[in-house]
């Protein structure tokens, strides 16, 4: 027969850990929250960046400007930058980027190609380090939702490797933020900056809502501004030298984006893991509490049986 405390104390200690995993779930949420609204807040800046640098692709071609940051070399040497969290209980998140990170340096030396990890995450870090992977770099320890103070200090990490041919290239592996269930690794060229990339596209922002009870994400298309530069504009600078400038801005914005969807990633995906421990903890109690009460019952029958046959042996 089943021990009866024994089941008591389990109960209580599924309930307890129900309740700590609700709790994360709900502060996973407000995080979420917060990364959205950083997200609003920095978009006038990318914005301002954004129409200048289409009113210089206007008056210049960028193809013809010889800018260390324009310019490609042959790629001997890659940089990998991988962007994972510091922490676990998030699901497959820091598995997915990291094994989207390993199969690419795989690819790179298929090819002959050498590469150099610059790793975001002590996740990514502890497991390149045990394989002996050469790690230029590691930052780790951000905050939860990431600033440009942090993403300039990675900005200037990869400038560095860059100007100096370390590396002739750099490559940016990060989860990009799909919904509150769907996230996935994708792999984006940094440097050399690609003039067809600095065109201006639509953009999107997530909002994290409520309906019903539940979390939900909904998505507003934001049309990034095309306003020309006045033809008769006359620049104190050489736009060349302009650009140059606002290049490594540029860059900054970008890895501030990417820290950006890889923190709402993280913890849209905490919060799927922890709605879902609190889920089946839920069904474990219920689960534990009917045979709780199965075998409460069969003491109880048990007992009476024993009562009942101490009463017939005594007539």
């Amino acid at each position: 027969m089943p021990n009866l405390k024994f089941i008591r104390d389990r109960i209580q200690s599924v309930k307890n850990t129900k309740k700590i995993t609700e709790a994360m779930r709900l502060v996973a949420a407000a995080k979420v929250r917060r990364a959205q609204e950083q997200v609003i807040a920095t978009r006038p800046f990318a914005d301002r960046l954004a129409q200048v640098l289409y009113g210089l692709q206007a008056r210049l071609r960028f193809e013809d400007a010889n800018l260390p940051l324009l310019r490609k070399r042959d790629v001997k040497t890659v940089g990998i930058l991988v962007i994972s969290g510091d922490r676990g209980l998030c699901g497959a998140y820091n598995s997915n980027v990291i094994r989207r990170a390993e199969n690419r340096a795989k690819e790179l030396k298929a090819e002959g190609i050498d590469y150099r990890f610059v790793i975001v995450g002590r996740k990514a870090a502890q497991y390149f380090q045990r394989r002996e992977q050469p790690i230029e770099a590691v930052f780790s320890g951000l905050e939860q939702v990431p600033t440009a103070s942090e993403a300039s200090k990675i900005a200037d990490t990869l400038l560095e490797l860059f100007l100096s041919e370390t590396v002739d290239k750099v490559e940016l592996i990060y989860t990009r933020f799909v919904s509150l269930i769907s996230s996935r690794p994708v792999v984006q060229t940094l440097l050399p900056l690609d003039p067809q990339g600095l065109e201006v596209a639509d953009d999107e922002i997530f909002r994290l809502t409520t309906r019903g009870g539940q979390f939900e994400v909904t998505r507003e298309k934001v049309a990034a501004p095309t306003q020309n530069f006045p033809k008769d504009m006359i620049f104190e600078q050489d736009p060349v030298q302009i650009l140059d400038a606002l290049l490594p801005l540029y860059l900054n914005n970008q890895l501030l984006r990417a820290l950006q969807e890889s923190s709402a990633s993280e913890l849209a995906a905490r919060m799927t893991a922890m709605s879902s421990a609190s889920d089946n903890a839920k069904e474990l109690i219920s689960s534990l509490t009917l045979s709780y009460n199965k075998a409460r019952q069969a003491a109880i029958t048990q007992e009476i049986l024993e009562v009942v046959g101490g009463a017939e042996a005594l007539k």
